[in-house]
């Protein structure tokens, strides 16, 4: 490696993942320690096997514990601007029954004694930090660590922050702070009016499985891209955001939910119960992905507009025989006649199929935009076939068949459906409950 340019060398080393091995290079070679100062990103993951190594309850400590290592690494650094701390999934996975009173700090990443250490080294030029803590340590004890942060990181762009307990007392503004993520966190700001306030420049935000929250309500004016997934039953929740562009929200039956997003061009949108929901206008929604088995409320009590071209169904779960018969495929692309583009997951397609076999083909009509259907399916080949008859424009259509139909069947059904529609390009595949679809054929 000593024979790349110099600028090359830079570039692998700060894309490294494990900056202990960045050390190790650096004490092996000496033009890679020459090089020390245009390092900027130190990451650093403790793994299981290190963990049950370094513990203090070992007999024999084996290895140098973690956060030791993660200090020497700081304080040997220069300039550096991204920083990447925290523990493997497998290490997020360990039981309760594995944890020992002997492990009480060793692991606690968010303690603010801890950051304090390392924080004032890098503070002036750090505009990366993302801290993943160990569950087991940090769920008992309330941090303080994002008012530490905010005081001292002033040109902070992205902050990640997972695993923990966090209070926001002497939360103070960060006006450059653009990307935020809290994922699987008890965050004691019940309504997020701190998030509101002391991050009004956000444009990402992830609260992914944050508990804690009573009416929480997002007012960010220049978020642009936002992950909810709800841990909880809050009371009334709201995203008020006008320039929001992306949006993947997962809750379960909130009593109340306003969402004013006018904007919005992409939305993933996973309820159980969508009775509370109310939508504001959307002008420019081109992408729709509906995981619910309340669709049908949602279809008749929301107006996504007309301008969707991309659209995904899944309708989870079985609904009642009555909800069944309402919604059939004709009905979806009545709703949503712009559709160029239509998935459709296993248990939408057997309700389909269903509501087919009781209606007939009389209420598939219209969607001449239907391009491409995408469906894990089963072995109606009427249903198949009355479709293509309705919806002349479908051109593309890629199917996935269960594992467990015999083959023969399989065959069959391929056959039968290339044969009858000539002028269709067919992809054929495979699909398994819980496991990954895996695609076989193109058919032209």
């Amino acid at each position: 490696m000593d024979e790349l340019p110099p600028e090359l060398l830079v570039y692998i080393l700060n894309r490294l993942n494990d900056s202990e091995s960045v050390a190790r290079c650096r004490v092996a070679s000496k033009t890679l320690n020459s090089l020390k100062r245009e390092i900027h990103t130190v990451n650093l993951i403790c793994t299981l096997s290190r963990f049950f190594k370094s513990r203090p309850i070992a007999v024999t400590p084996t290895v140098t514990p973690f956060k030791t290592i993660f200090k020497s690494l700081i304080n040997d650094s220069v300039n550096v601007r991204s920083i990447s701390v925290g523990v493997d999934n497998a290490l997020k996975r360990m039981p309760f029954d594995d944890w020992n009173e002997d492990d009480l700090k060793d692991l606690y990443l968010t303690d603010v004694e801890f950051v304090k250490e390392w924080l004032p080294r890098v503070r002036d030029d750090l505009e990366m930090l993302s801290i993943s803590d160990f569950w087991l340590q940090s769920c008992w004890r309330k941090s303080g660590v994002l008012a530490l942060v905010s005081s001292n990181c002033s040109k902070l762009v992205k902050l990640e922050v997972k695993n923990a307990w966090l209070s926001v007392v002497g939360l103070t503004q960060m006006p450059n702070l653009r990307h935020l993520t809290l994922e699987f966190i008890r965050l004691d700001d019940e309504n997020l009016d701190k998030v509101n306030e002391c991050f009004p420049f956000l444009q990402v935000l992830n609260l992914i499985g944050v508990g804690g929250l009573k009416e929480p309500r997002i007012r960010l004016l220049h978020l642009k891209s936002c992950h909810w997934t709800v841990s909880n039953a809050p009371r009334s929740m709201a995203i008020v955001a006008p320039n929001l562009l992306e949006l993947e929200l997962n809750c379960s039956k909130p009593r109340s939910f306003l969402l004013e997003t006018p904007k919005l061009v992409k939305f993933r949108f996973s309820v159980e119960d969508a009775k509370g929901f109310s939508f504001g206008e959307f002008q420019d929604l081109n992408s729709l992905e509906l995981i619910s088995p309340d669709i049908y409320r949602l279809m008749r009590n929301t107006h996504f507009g007309n301008k969707i071209r991309m659209l995904a169904v899944d309708l989870v779960k079985t609904i009642e025989q009555s909800e069944r018969q309402k919604l059939g495929l004709g009905i979806l692309l009545k709703a949503f006649p712009g559709v160029v583009s239509l998935s459709l997951s296993p248990k939408t397609w057997s309700d389909f199929e269903t509501h087919f076999q009781s209606k007939g083909p009389v209420h598939m009509k219209g969607a001449d935009s239907l391009k491409l259907l995408t469906a894990h399916v089963h072995q109606t080949v009427s249903f198949i076939r009355s479709m293509l008859n309705n919806y002349r424009g479908l051109t593309d259509m890629r199917l996935m068949i269960h594992e467990d139909k015999d083959p023969r069947v399989r065959t069959n059904l391929i056959s039968a459906c290339m044969m009858s529609n000539p002028r269709v390009r067919w992809k054929w595949g495979i699909w398994a409950e819980g496991g990954e679809d895996m695609w076989l054929s193109d058919s032209a």
